[in-house]
Parts: C-alpha cells; sequence; structure tokens
C-alpha cells in the first residue's frame, strides 16, 4: 500500500471516478463511508473531526466567585494576530493565522490557517480591571466579579435525613 493510499484527501468535489476504479474494495469503501460521514456533519455546519469546527481554538473558562477566567490555545500566534473585545456581557477573541510559507513541495497539509472567532458569555463582570496575557501561544483573560456579583453566592448546607 503507497503513502498516498493513507492520506484522506478530500478536496470538497465529489467525483466518485476515482474511488470507483480503486484495486482495493476495503479501502474504496473506507473513503466512501468518510465521505458520507464528512457530508453528513457538513448539513448541520458541522465537520467531526476538522480543527477549525470543533471550535479552533481551543477554549477553555474556569469560573471563581472572585473571577472568571478564559484560556485559548492560540499555537503559531502573536500576541498583534489576536483580538479581545468585551462587550455586553460577551467576551470575544478573534484573529486570523495566516500562511507566509509557499511550498510547491508539500503534498498535503493539516494545518489550519483562516479567520476564527469564539465568543464566551460572561456575566457580572468588572469591565475596568479585566486583564489579558499571551505567552507562547496562549491567551489568557481574567475578568474579576463586580462586588454585587460576590455577594450573589450563597452556600446552602446539605441535611442528610
Amino acid at each position: 500500500m503507497a503513502l498516498r493510499d493513507l492520506i484522506p484527501w478530500n478536496d470538497g468535489s465529489r467525483d466518485l471516478s476515482l474511488h470507483r476504479n480503486e484495486p482495493n474494495p476495503f479501502l474504496a469503501l473506507h473513503r466512501e463511508m468518510n465521505r458520507l460521514f464528512d457530508d453528513a456533519f457538513r448539513s448541520f455546519d458541522v465537520a467531526p473531526f476538522s480543527s477549525h469546527a470543533m471550535g479552533w481554538p481551543n477554549v477553555e473558562v474556569s469560573e471563581t466567585e472572585k473571577e472568571v477566567k478564559v484560556i485559548a490555545e492560540l499555537p503559531g500566534l502573536e500576541e498583534k494576530d489576536v483580538n479581545v473585545e468585551l462587550r455586553d456581557g460577551m467576551l470575544t477573541i478573534s484573529g486570523e493565522k495566516k500562511s507566509e510559507t509557499e511550498d510547491k513541495e508539500r503534498r498535503f497539509s493539516e494545518r489550519y490557517y483562516g479567520r476564527f472567532e469564539r465568543s464566551v458569555p460572561v456575566d457580572d463582570v468588572d469591565q475596568d480591571n479585566v486583564v489579558a496575557s499571551f505567552k507562547n501561544g496562549v491567551l489568557t483573560v481574567t475578568l474579576p466579579r463586580l462586588p454585587t456579583a460576590q455577594q450573589k453566592v450563597k452556600r446552602i448546607a446539605i441535611n442528610g435525613k
């Protein structure tokens, strides 16, 4: 089996003539099943195995009584490529990852390039004291809670019977 047979080529075309002449029927079946699943998920505007469909960049949100912390993984980006906005209770992280190499010898690439935008709803945060830092491709945004929001939290004791 050649290396080319192991690569899941998907250029978006629906030309099945290449697969009908496939000498290995199991490989042809595998490719056809992949195409069917890709088409099914594409109709929901979700591709199951592509990084940008899973919500690139990956975001982690943690919350305490005092703050909300949002961490976004942005490998290959620099601080100047990222925009962070807080508007109407919505934190939006956006930017663009650009490909600056012209490699004619490359057979395929699984790197994602293009514009991205992720929004995270945040309530009761002190907009004037939001802090963002960017280090080694990781963006960390710390949103302190308003004092009134901190007072809204009440611990409730659980009584066992």
